[in-house]
């Protein structure tokens, strides 16, 4: 099944809820929510009194990326700010595995991430730890950047990694995902589409022509 997630990172925080509402209205299944802390990525972005204040507008799966070193100081308190998904950077956490097994004691799903220049190969051991591998295809930090050249090709490597390890993970890929390329994203192999300016120009327009892709990819 293919996903689309919504970045809220481009969204216009003064009518956010209202945005929320028009992208499920439209399709979008997952809202992505981009928490920064400044230390592992440059920039500052919202993290957990956000989360609680937009939770009740929408019952759609959070899928909550953490840009943060050492997350697993925050599993639970994200957790009760209403996170379905919490994926953390492979770069960022000192003990992978502690880190994806602490999110699966609070009962959510797992992600894991790696950053453009992170070998593919490294996320092998942690796949029985994971429900989803996320791949960034922009430098992670800041939103509108252009998509990485060799992305397509990272996500095939990952997919097939997947693949061989006969376990049913979702592959999700963030960044640079516009109407024109989405497509053959989606061919690379993945499944999990994160779009942020490319939706929120036109949040219910776009989400629907995002969706119309996604479904006919699945047809």
């Amino acid at each position: 099944m293919n996903i689309l997630a919504p970045s809220i990172l481009s969204a216009d925080f003064k009518c956010l809820g209202e945005q929320l509402k028009i992208i499920a209205e439209n399709g979008a299944e997952y809202v992505h929510v981009d928490v920064m802390d400044g230390k592992f990525v440059p920039s500052i972005s919202f993290g957990m009194p956000v989360m609680k204040s937009i939770r009740p507008a929408t019952e759609k799966v959070f899928d909550v990326h953490l840009m943060i070193e050492e997350p697993i100081r925050y599993i639970k308190e994200f957790k009760e700010s209403g996170a379905d998904i919490i994926t953390v950077h492979y770069e960022a956490c000192s003990d992978v595995a502690a880190t994806l097994k602490a999110i699966r004691e609070e009962g959510l799903k797992t992600g894991l991430s790696i950053k453009p220049k992170t070998p593919t190969e490294v996320v092998k051991e942690f796949l029985p730890l994971c429900d989803m591998i996320l791949l960034m295809s922009v430098e992670p930090g800041f939103g509108g950047q252009k998509f990485i050249d060799g992305s397509l090709e990272r996500a095939a490597q990952l997919r097939t990694i997947i693949e061989q390890s006969n376990l049913p993970i979702d592959l999700e890929i963030d960044g640079g995902i516009t109407l024109e390329n989405v497509s053959d994203v989606i061919d690379s192999g993945v499944n999990i589409i994160v779009a942020g300016s490319a939706v929120f120009k036109d949040p219910g327009g776009n989400t629907a022509k995002f969706m119309k892709i996604l479904k006919e990819k699945e047809a």
